[in-house]
């Protein structure tokens, strides 16, 4: 073999060799380019669902719980045993708030038809109640009493009086002991005291003689 005859094997030997060098280049720039737009995706994917996966729980955030609607449910309360004169017991509460029922007798709804010279708002005109209970009784059966134990000056609960709510007076109610307001047996607030209005009368109706639905008017039902 003559030495030019080598010489072009050998250079042909090495086109050979970096030829296999670029392809094999090529196909690791090729892999590693798939493994990033892998990388990529899987990376996506993930993000995605940790997205949603924060989004599930925020959005059962705003969802109310079952104990949020239980609060603003209707309250049955039995009234079989409520005897003139009492208030029952134990006290039931609607929408987390407790809820006064009393039986007042013939004499407790006299009082309340004379003694409106004692009273901030003797015909309700300024307090919250349904349109059944704009009354001298604040109520659907003038006997019963329906009523949020509330006070209206700074919640706190009222106690149940049977007698002398008024100076000079026989006459039951409500009286607060923290500041001092008191309330007739129709939940009306005396004058010159800190309670600015009538204690609430809630929605209700009697399902029966013996039961009230508190949370619902007749025309729900």
């Amino acid at each position: 073999m003559s030495d030019g005859e080598a010489k072009a094997d050998l250079a042909a030997d090495g086109d050979a060799s970096s030829q296999k060098e670029e392809r094999a280049s090529y196909l690791s720039a090729e892999v590693n380019l798939g493994r990033r737009y892998f990388i990529i995706g899987a990376t996506g994917g993930v993000a995605s669902v940790g997205v949603v996966g924060a989004a599930i729980p925020f959005l059962q955030y705003w969802q109310p719980s079952a104990k949020a609607k239980a609060l603003g449910a209707p309250v049955k309360i039995d009234i079989s045993k409520l005897r003139p004169g009492e208030i029952l017991s134990p006290i039931l509460s609607y929408r987390g708030q407790p809820v006064f029922v009393i039986y007042r007798d013939e004499e407790s709804l006299a009082l309340l038809e004379e003694d409106s010279g004692r009273l901030a708002d003797p015909n309700s005109e300024s307090s919250e109640q349904p349109e059944f209970a704009l009354n001298p009784y604040r109520s659907s059966r003038p006997e019963i009493g329906v009523f949020l134990g509330i006070c209206t000056h700074l919640g706190c609960s009222p106690k149940h009086q049977v007698a002398n709510i008024f100076p000079d007076s026989e006459q039951g109610g409500f009286f607060c002991p923290c500041h001092g307001s008191g309330f007739d047996l129709a939940g009306r607030v005396a004058a010159g005291v800190p309670a600015p209005t009538n204690l609430i009368v809630p929605p209700y109706r009697f399902s029966s003689d013996t039961e009230i639905i508190v949370g619902e008017l007749e025309a729900d039902a």
